[in-house]
This record gives C-alpha cells, structure tokens and sequence, in this order.
C-alpha cells in the first residue's frame, strides 16, 4: 500500500479565529488513517491498539471550555488581588513619602544645637562631616528627603503588570492522545499537559500524534535525564500506572492544576490518587461510563464496591448516578482534609462527565455529612424522603456563633410508602448538595457563546449548558408521563404540569439529564393532588385498574387542587431556543466500540477515548 498524502486542515491558533496554514501537506504510513477534530489530527492504526470514541467529541469540546473558563476565573480573581496589593503598597509608599517630608520639615524648623545637626548628617550618609560644610550637608540631605529621585519608586511600579499563571494538566489514560493534544492547543494558559498509559501501544500512538502535531520535545533533547532549561515539550508522555503516577505528584510543590479522568468504565479506581494529586482550588474532571453500574438497580453489590452506595431504580437514575459519583469524590478528599465544590455535573448518553473543584479546609470536611444522604425511594410510584446524614446546629454565644455537628434524628420506621402504601427501598447514602455552580456554568455559556466556531458540538453546548444553568438545587426530577403512568390517566402537557405547580408557588425547572423532565421544590403530595385535579377533567375507568398502588392514588381525595391556568413566568430561556439534547452519529453504522487490545488488562490500561 502506498502512502496517502492529505493536505493538512487548517489549524486554529488558541487566540485567533481565522484559519491559517500552518504545516506542508500530510504524508499518511500504510496501515493508518487520518482522524481530524477541531486543532488536533491524529493518526489511527487499522488495529484497535488504542480506542478514540468520535461520539466523545462533545466531552471533550465541554472539557477545553470547562477548563478555560476555570483558568480565565483563577486569574481573574488573583489579579483582583494583585491589583489590591499593589494599590496598597502605592498607598503605603505615599503616606511614606508625607512622613518623611513633615519629618524633614521638623528637622529645618528646629533650634537644635550644631552639633545634633552634625550627628543628623553622619546618620544618613556615608561621607564623613568634614567632606563638605556642615550648613551645606544639612541642605543637601533635607533636598534629598523633600524631593527624593523619582525612580527610585514610580518607575519600578510602573514596570509591573500582572502574569497570568500558566496551568499543568495530567490526563491520566490518554489512549490516543487526542485529548491532550487539544488541552495544549486550544487553551492558551497552559504550560504543559502530562499524557501518561499504562499500555504501550498507546503511548506509541501519542507519541506519534504528539510529533505530528508539533507539541513534543525539542530534537535537542536527550534520552538521559532532563537538564535545566531542556525543552521537554508541551505535551509530555509517560509510560506507566496511572495511580502510581499522580501519588508521585502528591508532595505539595508537585501537584498539578487539573486532572482529567477518563477511563474505560468506572473512575472508582483513581479517585484516590486523584485528590491528593491537584493543587488547592484546582479542577478535577471525571468521567465514568459504567452506566449499568450507576443507573440501575441491577448490580447494587457493584454498585457499592466501586462507590459506596445503593443506586435507585426510577426515572431518575441518571441523577442519582451523578450524585453516587460526587459522593465518591467527597469522602475520598475528605480523609485528606479536602472538599469539593461541584461546578458542572452532566449525565450524558451513556456516561457522565463532572467537573469539580477540590481544596484543603478542614471546616469544610465537617459540613460534608450535612451534604450526604440516604433517599427512601418507593418502587411503586418512586416518590422519596430524604434523611441526610448529619445536621449543623447554631450556638450564639454574646456575638460569637458556634457551629455543632450532630447527627440527624432518624426518619419514622415503615416500609411503606405514605402516598400509594408500596414497598420502599434505601438507596444511597449519596450526595445531596448542589450538582452546579449557577455562576460557573453561565461563564462556560458565555464563552461558548462568544467562540461558537472554536467548537464543533456547540449546538448541543449551548443546550445542555443553559438547561444546567437554570437547574433547580433539588433532587430529583420527574416526568408526567412517568407521573400519570401511576394513575394510569391521559398525561397532562409540560407547560400544563409546569403551569400548576407555579400557581401552587413553588419553583420549576427543566433538568438536562432527561427530555421532558422537570424538576420542583413541590411536595410528592401536591404532584399527585394536581394529578387528581387533572383527572376531574379526564375521568379514569377505575373499573380498568388492576394494581392496588394505583387504586390508593387514585382512592385518597384531594388535599390541594391545582390550577392549569397558564403562568405568565412559564416561558424561559430553555423553552426559547432549540435544545440539541444528542449528538448526531459521526459515522455511518457507528456504535460503542469493544476495550482496546491489550496485554495488560489491568486498572492501569489503555482508557477509552
């Protein structure tokens, strides 16, 4: 087979938007093809030794934007403080100047004898007092202090402007290296990206691709050990464990700023070495795909294993994965005495893709448990209570509060459900905090926004993005459909349901990991008194109904009665534009590809890329 010779595609600067030439056309080897995605080209080799998943072009554009938007804000609020620094000095440096004047001033004014003045002058300069004449020295140095060189100061205040601070990425189980590649092109802060993989085809493969994309070491470099000032690339490849990697970067002057996790399956492996490995408010990215794992009740035991708690069985599953897999990252920072802050927290088609920020504060390890808890989730019409694991009580004491942990009371004991009387299972304990930062992700729209043609899945951005922007801070969401299904009556239409549950006064919302879902501060109770409502108005033949859930449901009498009368505050952003909920197949016939081939089939493999 003869070499194939492509033009390369244009590629984007991190800064500038027009497509620019940048390298002579591209010479394709026998037995590989030419991947291109946003910056970055890649060689693929007809084998599977490394898997790149084209699909995972939406992770990985959120990932760049996530972690620009991150780095943008990091320093942006350490100029704020640089600037206040500097203001203070400025401060300081003018009140020092009108000290020493009014002290000069005191000095001239006084009647002291001669001889004071004598000693003065040996006390502020070097030269001896016989050097000049005494009425002159003293002249000479009041001038000086009056009215000192001016660049002594200004101009060294002037020189200064602030640096942003450059980035360190470890991406953990790069594959192909596609994502690292991308990492160093397009976010322009960084300062380096450690690609590492345990199998050696894969570290081969991004080699290769590193090379090809001008992002290696210099051809200076040496197989020995670096020297100072060596050129080692901007992207640096390791060969090994990825656990054994990121302990290494434990000690605190070796840690790194963000670490992307994005294995084959589950995370639960790394996490540990993860958390101890970022810098303090550094961001940590996960990706878990083990789905059957997180969203289903089928495999609790697993469940458990990998990340200490029991998934639910509903609608919501897809929410409940993601908070099981916060949890995870909560208590493995915790035993550090870190916490996380979670900034944006997505499920998406068959994974799902967190992004939070870990940092060392000990009183913040103790308001953990108040974020954790353990959901009674009934089987038949998935209705829950919550019972966190633990609770803050306020002390006053004069003007002094004082914060006591105590553990919660415990929830009344039956195992059935007060709405429809079926069976309750546990699920959890998991986290029950915020699954966004509002702020954070309006920052990441507003750069996607701002850079639509940067990004190839920016349709689908901008949806998931704005729905996740506007997410109510209650777990969990719901669906009519779901809802009615229970009363097995005609479903009301989105705007209807969300209509009655505004003229109720609560809060509504859409939720991002499933269409046609809503979220609500609403009770269980009120969902269904509006279902019964609904059914005022389109009967339901009980005659028909077998199951005796529904029977309750249907049996009990309305305790609010919901009004269907359209709300004025119903239309929002999410309704206005056009949500791209999935992303388009980017090949004919495409589906999820099998694990790469590997001989070491081991936790510290080959990741899927």
């Amino acid at each position: 087979m003869a070499d194939t010779t492509t033009p390369m595609p244009p590629t984007l600067t991190a800064t500038s938007e027009t497509p620019v030439q940048t390298t002579p056309p591209l010479s394709i080897p026998p037995g590989f093809k030419l991947h291109v995605e946003n910056t970055a080209q890649i060689l693929l080799p007809d084998t599977a030794d490394a898997f790149l998943n084209p699909v995972q072009e939406f992770n990985r554009d959120l990932s760049v934007a996530c972690i620009r938007t991150w780095s943008d804000d990091m320093n942006a609020k350490r100029k704020a403080v640089w600037e206040a620094k500097l203001l203070s000095r400025k401060e300081g440096t003018a009140k020092g100047k009108g000290k020493t004047k009014r002290a000069a001033e005191d000095v001239d004014e006084t009647d002291e004898p001669e001889s004071k003045k004598v000693k003065i002058i040996e006390s502020s300069t070097s030269e001896p007092a016989n050097s000049m004449d005494v009425d002159d020295a003293t002249v000479a140095t009041t001038a000086a202090v009056l009215d000192p060189p001016p660049e002594k100061v200004e101009p060294i205040i002037k020189s200064e402007e602030f640096r942003p601070s450059k980035i360190t990425i470890l991406e953990a189980l790069s594959a192909t290296g596609l994502r690292s590649i991308r990492y160093a092109k397009e976010i322009p802060l960084v300062k380096y990206v450690i690609a590492n993989d345990l199998s050696p085809a894969a570290t081969a493969a991004m080699r290769r691709n590193v090379e090809l994309n001008g992002l290696g070491p210099s051809t200076a470099t040496t197989s020995g050990p670096s020297q100072p000032g060596e050129d080692l690339g901007k992207v640096r490849i390791n060969e090994g464990d990825a656990c054994d990697l990121m302990y290494s970067h434990r000690p605190e002057r070796l840690r790194v700023d963000v670490v992307d996790l994005d294995p084959y399956g589950t995370a639960a492996p790394f996490i540990d070495a993860a958390v101890q490995s970022i810098k303090d408010d550094g961001l940590l990215c996960v990706t878990c795909t083990d789905m059957t794992v997180l969203a289903s009740g089928n495999y609790p035991e697993k469940c458990f294993s990998n990340y200490g708690g029991i998934p639910t069985k509903t609608e919501y599953c897809h929410e409940s994965a993601l908070r099981l897999v916060l949890h995870t990252l909560s208590t493995s920072a915790a035993r550090y005495g870190r916490f996380i802050t979670p900034l944006l927290s997505l499920s998406i088609d068959f994974y799902v893709r967190l992004f939070v920020k870990v940092r060392t504060a000990p009183i913040e390890v103790k308001k953990a448990m108040t974020k954790t808890a353990v959901y009674h989730v009934c089987q038949s019409c998935q209705a829950f209570t919550e019972e966190p694991l633990g609770r803050i009580v306020e002390r006053t004491n004069g003007d002094k509060v004082n914060l006591l942990y105590k553990t919660t009371p415990s929830a009344p004991s039956s195992d059935t459900c007060v709405e429809c009387g079926g069976k309750l299972h546990v699920a959890g304990p998991m986290w029950s905090g915020p699954i966004h930062d509002p702020t954070f992700v309006k920052q990441v729209l507003e750069h996607v926004n701002e850079n639509s043609s940067n990004y190839g899945t920016h349709a689908r951005m901008k949806g998931m993005l704005t729905v996740a922007s506007e997410e109510l801070d209650t777990p969990f969401y719901f669906t009519p459909a779901k809802v009615a299904s229970h009363f097995h009556c005609e479903c009301p239409s989105l705007d209807d349901t969300a209509s009655a549950i505004l003229n109720g006064g609560y809060k509504i919302s859409r939720s991002h990991a499933c269409a046609g879902s809503l979220k609500s501060d609403a009770p269980q109770a009120f969902i269904h008194d509006l279902m019964r409502t609904w059914i005022l108005d389109h009967p339901v033949r009980m005659d028909k109904i077998k199951d005796e859930a529904s029977k309750t449901l249907l049996n009990k009498p309305i305790g609010t009665t919901a009004d269907f009368t359209r709300h004025p505050g119903l239309e929002a952003i999410s309704n206005k534009i056009k949500l791209v909920r999935y992303q388009v197949n980017p090949q004919p016939n495409w589906g999820p590809g099998a694990r790469p081939d590997s001989k070491k089939k081991n936790k510290g493999g080959a990741a899927a890329e």
